[in-house]
């Protein structure tokens, strides 16, 4: 069972910063209107997304924030790289 969710959670994030990844190389307009619906959420929901996405809105709020293009961009790519890192499934 535990094999299951690893890999379940491996692919959903996988897939989640692929997306990312895609929308920063050919459409950025793409999560600044991700951001702004995740903003619209209830707040209850707001969390329980965040929670279950956690690296991805991180990602998003980085990107959104005001910070220097490249701050940004070395913090969104070293933190989809250490999430998929970090879940990809391993053997025990």
């Amino acid at each position: 069972m535990n094999t299951i969710i690893s890999i379940s959670a491996f692919a959903i994030l996988t897939i989640l910063w692929l997306g990312f990844g895609y929308a920063l190389a050919f459409n950025q307009a793409i999560l600044y209107t991700i951001w702004q619906s995740f903003r619209g959420m209830p707040f209850v929901v707001q969390l329980i997304v965040g929670f279950l996405i956690l690296p991805v809105v991180l990602g998003l709020w980085i990107w959104e924030s005001s910070w220097p293009l490249w701050i940004r961009l070395i913090l969104v790519l070293g933190l989809g790289f250490a999430t998929i890192y970090t879940f990809f499934p391993k053997q025990s």
